[in-house]
């Protein structure tokens, strides 16, 4: 060995530590988790959609076979009519949240935020409670004179559209309110100043400033809707399947390998298709919430408006220009406060139609009737006791919390070592990162299943806790990587490197600095991706068994065969979950702000 190889081997060695040091090594546990659970599933879902006797035999028979063909027109028509109806209601909502103060501002927030984090079948079924024949709706239209007796309101197309926009409109005014906070009040007070009018200042300034959130409020609720099967289900008709409906029915069918893989190939490409196209022209930050839409949209909506020559126009400023006049002139006749009390109306509504659902189920699961009914002939317990006396459901809540428990650690653990590693490391294409690891959001659930039964059956995961945990902490995961990933970006750096600087190793630096920086956030993630999994339906689905049934199994079984104040009395206990969660989450979330 010569003198040269020997000086060449510390200096090996101090590169290899080097690139252990490296933040970036800590996205490993997470993509290889990511590599195995989710993109191989959805790449093996594309290989049997292609193995028949032509590459595209299964995908001509979807677009031959009018079901299917009519299937796909309606989502898409169902969709889109869902995502307006949630920008008609949602903006006046967001409008009023970020308009009211104090404790009438936390109230209106909170009364959006709770629905938001109640499962889908909870609220869902609320609406099959107020819409039903002993249903408060129909006793109101009787009372009233309307109706003679009481009338079917469900199982239509109305309270299709009616249940998914009630599902959906939380995350239209969430995504629509983080971009109106963002806006610089002195550019509206400016307006105002110079003798523009509410109306016109709404239309020249803050409609122009806020098309980032409503394009991506939008896209959101509109791809999300694309895989919705379970209120259409509840709540529509014959004429009201939506595609991923086919989907779920066909699912048992041994028959329909390789055409069942097509029909979620479809739904996947339409979806990844909307999305990238919506991610050209407003950047994928719209799926995390990220704010570089709302620094672009203001920077060229500043520009349009301190440029006396017109360049750099906006499409906002364009429509304003082309449309607007006519509509500021008819507008302007009306009285002052007529936007204001437009605003305060519609966020009424809208906080009725979150809200009131709720109450009614909550108040139901008190009843002393053997039937649902509202309101009940009498109080009593004994649906509670019927409750906690069965073994089956006792049985399938104690299963969703060991589910729940083990999804939350996985996606907690892999979350964490991902947040660092993308906030934290100098690597390359961290927006590529990022979209990947949230990319499970926008894959519709039952997609993501289907394209996960093979896998298990291939490993022996059906049916067991470890298998559904994992399905489940693959959308944990985004909810913990986002959320800590802003707790991160609150850190100084500074504090780190200089525990570094003075001999603490790595792990002694998180444990000592970046942790304690770090636990309010934790602590948030970690509630929502238990809450994620305990309400995951779509998925158990696909990978449980008789033997494991899980509290939302259970909950489908009995809304599709009988209706009985023991489904509300469960959606009781969801909704005291979210609520207890939201509660002991304030304080330790309040403390970190006030520590920053």
């Amino acid at each position: 060995m010569t003198a040269a190889s020997i000086g060449m081997e510390p200096a090996r060695g101090g590169a290899l530590a080097g690139r252990l040091r490296d933040p970036a090594i800590l996205l490993i546990p997470a993509a290889a988790f990511l590599a195995f659970f989710y993109v191989l599933p959805l790449i093996d879902l594309t290989r049997i959609s292609v193995s028949g006797p032509t590459w595209s035999a299964f995908f001509e028979r979807v677009f031959a076979v009018p079901l299917y063909w009519d299937s796909l027109l309606r989502t898409m028509q169902i969709s889109v009519t869902v995502a307006c109806l949630c920008l008609l209601f949602g903006y006046p909502t967001a409008l009023l949240i970020h308009r009211t103060r104090g404790i009438a501002q936390l109230l209106i927030a909170t009364a959006v935020v709770l629905p938001y984090f109640i499962a889908i079948l909870i609220r869902t079924y609320a609406w099959m409670v107020l819409l039903g024949r002993n249903g408060p709706v129909n006793k109101l239209l009787v009372g009233l004179g309307i109706l003679s007796e009481p009338a079917q309101l469900l199982f239509s197309r109305g309270t299709v559209f009616l249940g998914m926009t009630a599902v959906l409109l939380p995350l239209m005014v969430l995504t629509i309110y983080s971009s109106v906070a963002r806006l610089d009040q002195s550019l509206t007070r400016a307006a105002l100043a110079s003798g523009a009018g509410p109306i016109a200042v709404f239309w020249r300034v803050l409609l122009p400033l806020t098309l980032p959130g409503i394009g991506a409020g939008f896209l959101l609720v509109f791809v999300a809707a694309l895989g919705f099967f379970i209120t259409p289900t509840l709540l529509g008709g014959p004429g009201d399947q939506m595609f991923a409906m086919h989907i779920s029915q066909q699912a048992d069918s041994v028959t329909s390998e390789g055409f069942l893989q097509a029909l979620g190939v479809v739904l996947l490409v339409i979806t990844l298709v909307v999305v990238g196209v919506a991610g050209h022209f407003l950047g994928f930050e719209f799926i995390w919430g990220g704010g570089k839409l709302a620094n672009k949209a203001s920077a060229k909506t500043v520009s349009r408006a301190g440029g006396a020559d017109g360049r750099g126009r906006t499409l906002a400023t364009l429509l304003a220009d082309a449309i607007g006049w006519p509509l500021l002139r008819l507008f302007g006749r009306l009285p002052a406060g007529f936007g204001t009390w437009t605003v305060w109306l519609m966020g009424g509504l809208v906080i009725a139609v979150l809200i009131l659902p709720l109450v009614v189920v909550m108040v139901i699961s008190f009843s002393s009737a053997s039937y649902l009914t509202f309101p009940p002939p009498g109080i009593s317990l004994r649906w509670y006791e019927k409750f906690f006396s069965d073994s089956n459901w006792m049985a399938a809540f104690w299963n969703s919390l060991q589910v729940a428990a083990l999804s939350a650690c996985i996606a907690v653990a892999l979350g964490t070592s991902a947040a660092m590693g993308i906030v934290r490391s100098s690597i390359r294409g961290k927006s590529a990162i990022m979209l990947l690891v949230v990319s499970p959001v926008i894959v519709p659930p039952v997609v993501l299943g289907l394209s996960l039964y093979s896998l298990f059956l291939r490993f022996d995961l059906t049916g067991t806790v470890a298998g559904l945990a994992a399905a489940h902490a693959i959308g944990g995961l985004p909810i913990v990587v986002v959320i800590l990933s802003a707790a991160l970006q609150a850190v100084d750096p500074k504090l780190e490197q200089a525990a570094g600087v003075h001999g603490a190793s790595p792990l002694t630096v998180f444990r000592t600095v970046t942790l304690p920086a770090i636990v309010p956030g934790l602590a948030a993630a970690s509630f929502f991706a238990f809450l994620h999994s305990f309400d995951e339906l779509v998925l158990s689905l696909f990978l449980s068994s008789a033997q494991l049934k899980t509290l939302p199994l259970m909950l489908w079984a009995d809304i599709n065969y009988q209706l009985n104040p023991v489904l509300a009395v469960v959606s009781t206990l969801e909704v005291l979950l979210v609520v207890g969660g939201i509660a002991l989450a304030r304080p330790v979330l309040a403390r970190s702000r006030a520590g920053v």
